[in-house]
């Protein structure tokens, strides 16, 4: 929760008023009434998706730059124990690629005293990242990558990834896979992929029900795959682009195999739709789209932050993230920016008119 310096905390409303968009009638301060009122100090703190780490750093100081007295604090622990932490009331908001089940959101509610919304602010493509130099363009179908996940496949000259792979030299070496050990939304996407387009066995978890070794969070499966040979592991892409890392090209519904970016991950939220109630911006999408040039592992991030009587700095740095600024920032660090239909809606949940 917010800790603000007595004296200043009518000055941290009313100038957050005056510097963010959507806060409904506010009182603008002039140069002479800021330069006159006590110091400002004023943080927060979130946790929860490891995925938009890359862009929560990049806005979290961005958004210091813009504003010096105030901080955000966000501790990446994965989407699970970040919606602990908010019901807990420990974080003022919670970071998931997942949304809550209806039992946590129960308790998401009870916790704010009135309701607790997702807000999509992040769509990032979910890479498969993979560690065998002598192979640099990869291709995998979904049904050749459920085989590989569930530990069915566990040679790379298998005859399934030859298929995918005609004319391509691949080497008679074991696969070492490396998985998520933390209840991780990334794990949720994945396993809601394989699901709908590889025949994959098991329900869609945040809990991995394959085979492989289990390492914590995205930075863990980054490191574990770029220091293994012959391993592969999946990982948000901005985190697979600043390591370095080799990405399949996945089969999309289309019969293309396409590379993982910021573009083919926008194209693959085309026709995306919200099917949250009450303004709660869930968004369900379709993992078989026929769309050219999509890559169809993505996911959503939503920020989780009660519906009223928020913390005005909660509001006020989530009208950044939903901003142009914010969101400019996007492609940047691997992410794709939100579509403009979508984005339309979170800004006018957060009462942003302009």
């Amino acid at each position: 929760m917010a800790r603000v310096t007595w004296t200043a905390a009518l000055v941290v409303a009313l100038t957050l008023a005056a510097c963010v968009i959507g806060f409904g009638s506010a009182v603008l301060l002039t140069r002479e009434d800021v330069s006159e009122s006590p110091p400002i100090s004023a943080s927060i703190s979130g946790s929860g998706s490891s995925a938009q780490k890359g862009a929560m750093d990049a806005w979290r100081a961005e958004f210091h730059r813009i504003h010096p007295g105030l901080r955000i604090d966000y501790e990446a622990n994965g989407s699970g124990a970040g919606i602990r932490d908010f019901i807990d009331g420990k974080t003022a908001f919670a970071g998931s690629d997942v949304p809550m089940r209806s039992d946590e959101r129960a308790l998401a509610d009870k916790r704010c005293g009135n309701r607790a919304v997702h807000l999509p602010m992040v769509v990032g493509p979910i890479a498969l990242v993979y560690n065998l130099p002598t192979v640099p363009d990869l291709k995998l179908s979904p049904v050749t990558v459920a085989g590989i996940f569930s530990g069915r496949i566990n040679r790379w000259d298998d005859p399934k990834i030859a298929a995918d792979n005609r004319g391509g030299l691949l080497p008679h070496t074991e696969i070492s896979l490396f998985h998520r050990s933390d209840n991780s939304g990334t794990t949720h996407n994945v396993t809601s992929y394989l699901k709908a387009a590889g025949h994959w066995p098991h329900a869609p978890s945040t809990t991995w029900t394959g085979a492989g070794e289990g390492v914590t969070g995205s930075v863990g499966i980054t490191h574990a795959v770029k220091y293994t040979p012959g391993s592969i592991g999946y990982v948000e892409y901005g985190f697979a682009s600043n390591s370095h890392l080799l990405t399949a090209k996945v089969r999309n519904a289309a019969g293309q195999f396409v590379a993982p970016s910021p573009d083919s991950a926008t194209k693959a939220m085309e026709g995306a739709r919200s099917v949250g109630g009450d303004d709660d911006l869930v968004v369900a999408f379709d993992y078989l789209t026929k769309g050219k040039g999509v890559y169809p592992i993505v996911l959503v991030t939503y920020e989780i932050a009660c519906s009223r009587n928020s913390d005005p700095l909660v509001r006020a740095f989530l009208n950044y993230t939903a901003g142009d600024a914010g969101q400019s920032y996007l492609p940047l660090y691997g992410y794709a920016p939100l579509p403009q239909g979508l984005l339309a809606k979170v800004r006018h949940r957060l009462g942003v008119t302009s």
